[in-house]
């Protein structure tokens, strides 16, 4: 609802200014019926009692709408208190709706900055998370690098080694030859005896071998209980690891087979002494993971 406040108080001004004009005219009529001649003539009994019944009720009737007049005027005070306080609880109002609207801008303010440092610490966050995703990125790249240098490196050694090797044995042919005869009729006269001691011997160093690998085996995560891998390994006298593979059945990935690989090479030494007599420099071995 809307007070036009200046509007009322134009009305209570008129208003007022129209009761001013009855009073001052009130006034001046009792003030007329008095008699201000210090000296009269004598009139007639009659007439004069006519006259002061005439002026009494004409007094009443001004008395009356003085009263009247006092009496709006009472009411128009009444009613501009009246639209005063109206117009005060108006302000009132509109004080404390404008009072909710700063207390919502604050509210909203402090909502949207809360939301803004949200969004900011995930943007962050997933800068973090991808300069990290590039650091690892960049250290598998390095390391793969660096395992690439080292197989190249190992190739090599391979390679020097079987010349080596073959050196080594065309040296030793020529002993070999002498002694071969000799060797094969030892050989033969003791193999139904050794055959079945060798036997059990090997079983025994094949177990110490996957033993060796076992302690030096770094298992990866993609490794799986029921492992069993077929490793071909190369080695010279004294059990020191030329070469190593993994052949023929193998359930394992190509991490996990890497990483016998990688097991065969840091043992180093195969065992050795004890198994002269069951040494082979090629052999196979199976390498098996049970999950324990």
């Amino acid at each position: 609802m809307n007070i036009d406040f200046r509007e009322a108080g134009r009305q209570t001004q008129a208003f007022g200014l129209a009761i001013g004009v009855h009073l001052l005219a009130a006034l001046f009529v009792v003030l007329g019926t008095i008699d201000w001649v210090p000296f009269r003539k004598d009139e007639p009994v009659g007439l004069l009692i006519e006259a002061v019944i005439v002026d009494t009720s004409a007094l009443q009737e001004q008395r009356e709408a003085a009263r009247q007049a006092v009496e709006r005027e009472e009411l128009l005070q009444q009613r501009s208190q009246e639209l005063e306080q109206q117009r005060q609880r108006e302000e009132q109002r509109q004080r404390e709706l404008e009072e909710q609207r700063r207390q919502q801008q604050i509210e909203d303010q402090r909502k949207k900055e809360a939301q803004d440092r949200v969004e900011q610490l995930r943007r962050e966050r997933e800068r973090k998370l991808e300069d990290e995703r590039l650091q690892q990125q960049r250290e598998l790249e390095k390391l793969r690098a660096e395992r690439e240098a080292i197989e190249r490196q190992r190739t090599i050694e391979e390679e020097r080694l079987k010349q080596l090797e073959a050196q080594r044995d065309r040296e030793e042919v020529q002993q070999r030859v002498a002694a071969e005869a000799e060797a094969q009729r030892q050989a033969e006269e003791q193999q139904a005896f050794e055959s079945g001691r060798l036997a059990t011997k090997s079983d025994a160093y094949e177990a110490a071998i996957r033993q060796i690998v076992t302690q030096n085996w770094l298992r990866p995560p993609t490794a799986q209980a029921g492992l069993d891998c077929q490793v071909d390994v190369v080695q010279i006298p004294g059990g020191e690891v030329i070469s190593a593979n993994v052949t023929g059945r193998c359930n394992a990935d190509p991490v996990t087979r890497r990483s016998i690989i990688a097991a065969v090479e840091r043992a180093g030494n195969l065992p050795y002494r004890g198994f002269e007599d069951v040494f082979e420099r090629q052999i196979s071995f199976r390498f098996i993971y049970d999950g324990e």
